[in-house]
């Protein structure tokens, strides 16, 4: 798993399905390529201060860590933005609600075709 970097990837997926829940908003897009899966972390300045924004990018970073990569489609990028509900909600219940936001994405979104 390797993470966004360029502002055209982040902008990418903003333009694609996304799932909300009260600490985060998962968006997502799928690539042509054959790379690994791609994840990046935004954190406004909407949600405090910015050793608060370290703190729910550290924590969001975590979570990704402790996901299972087949949760996560290959040849997909995910970005998630962080909302300062974050700070405060229990990592056990973030990462339930990660699982849940990446299983309705893949729901929402169409396979591509098996060759």
């Amino acid at each position: 798993m390797d993470r966004l970097k360029q502002r055209a990837d982040f902008i990418a997926a903003a333009s694609g399905p996304r799932m909300a829940s009260p600490a985060f908003v998962v968006q997502t897009r799928r690539r042509d390529d054959n790379g690994p899966v791609r994840v990046g972390f935004t954190v406004t300045k909407k949600v405090g201060t910015a050793t608060e924004r370290n703190r729910v990018r550290r924590r969001l970073r975590e979570l990704v860590k402790r996901l299972d990569v087949i949760s996560m489609r290959p040849h997909h990028d995910y970005v998630i933005v962080g909302r300062r509900a974050a700070l405060d909600r229990g990592f056990e219940t973030m990462f339930n609600d990660l699982r849940s936001a990446l299983s309705r994405l893949e729901r929402q979104t169409p396979r591509p075709p098996a060759t």
